[in-house]
């Protein structure tokens, strides 16, 4: 079996620390070894270890829960041989990149585990869509990941004036979060990126079409992925990656491609909507009524900024919605949120009933 300093020289391009090593402890006296998953498909993975890249079958981990089975990053005990090989268990993550499923049960999918910096990346081909970029942030947020926005394909917006203030609407968007230009195609701008996720473990995201696998591609420094063209009609491309893969970046650090992802619905996503929107919580901490819907309350501090022209009505907008999809899906799991959500509905149905009542007395 291999030993434990042959275990740290092999593992440490893909992230294995210090603290994994004691986290790995109690599987080691069993005679298992530790690996870091780069790919999972069919019930079955592929496991980089010090003896190489192992093929295992994940079985033995909670199948049914999506929350629970193994993942793309995460850290795992595999049989240190046989056949077939299996994943005995994973290692507690320290981040997870979590959606909402699609299913109608309120069910989170993880789609990465064990990330540092969550890369977003939006093609400047097409007309942007702050909505879902600040989307996108939340989820990543939520994380525990530092979120990075990437606008690629900049070479298709030669004017560095309009360039400048698609910049400027993104970073507006996206408090806090670091915006990059790139073009993947010239080589411009993949210094910065490059020196960002030059260590730790990053995960690449976004919509069909944003470019992900020809960055992936300028990274890695090899054609690693398959790139097809996207259509001229709406800038959208087919699912070029269809599995999730962990790459080892020549520079440092390890980069996860994920496929296009349609659908980004939050999960459990608050405190990420929060970070998000970080201007409109702080107005709202002035606002006269601590529960303050921001719609008509007097002594609103948030309706007050967009009246001034200091928030973006845009803004609100999104925020709320987002508010509104992470309070839904909290409550088809949580009873207490359910009961509070009822007693709101309530109280919005009596007050906009009385409102009704009122106008009928002034128009008798």
């Amino acid at each position: 079996m291999t030993s434990t300093s042959a275990a740290f020289s092999a593992l440490a391009p893909y992230g294995w620390d210090e603290a994994w090593a004691e986290a790995f402890a109690p599987y080691e006296t069993d005679g298992l070894l530790p690996g870091r998953v780069v790919r999972v498909d069919r019930g079955q993975c592929d496991v980089v270890t010090a003896d190489g890249t192992v093929r295992a079958d994940t079985e033995f981990v909670v199948p049914r829960d999506p929350m629970k089975v193994v993942c793309t990053g995460d850290w795992v005990a595999v049989d240190p041989g046989g056949d077939p090989r299996y994943v005995r268990a994973y290692l507690p993550r320290r981040t997870a990149f979590v959606r909402s499923t699609s299913s109608k049960r309120s069910e989170g999918q993880i789609l990465a585990a064990n990330v540092d910096h969550a890369v977003v990346a939006v093609s400047l081909a097409v007309e942007l869509d702050l909505g879902r970029v600040e989307r996108f942030l939340a989820l990543a947020w939520e994380s525990g990941a530092q979120p990075v926005v990437v606008l690629t394909k900049a070479d298709l917006v030669p004017d560095p004036v309009t360039l400048a203030h698609l910049v400027q609407d993104v970073e507006t968007s996206a408090p806090g979060v670091p915006v990059l230009t790139v073009s993947a195609l010239h080589g411009d701008g993949l210094d910065v990126l490059v020196a960002l996720v030059g260590s730790g473990t990053s995960v690449l995201l976004g919509q069909s079409g944003a470019g992900k696998s020809t960055l992936a591609n300028a990274l890695v420094g090899a054609d690693v992925m398959d790139v097809r063209a996207a259509r001229d009609v709406d800038g959208k491309g087919r699912h070029t990656t269809t599995t999730r893969n962990l790459l080892a970046l020549p520079s440092g650090g390890v980069l996860i491609d994920t496929p296009g992802l349609r659908g980004v619905g939050l999960f459990d996503a608050g405190t990420g909507v929060g970070q998000v929107f970080t201007e409109i919580e702080e107005l709202a901490e002035r606002c006269r009524f601590h529960d303050c819907a921001h719609e008509s309350e007097p002594g609103c501090a948030v309706r007050s900024a967009v009246e001034n022209g200091e928030l973006p009505e845009r803004r609100l907008e999104s925020y709320r919605k987002l508010l509104r999809e992470n309070q839904w899906i909290v409550a088809k799991t949580d009873a207490r949120v359910r009961a509070e959500l009822r007693r709101e509905w309530r109280r919005k149905g009596a007050e906009g009933k009385a409102a009704m009542e009122a106008k009928r007395g002034r128009w008798a």
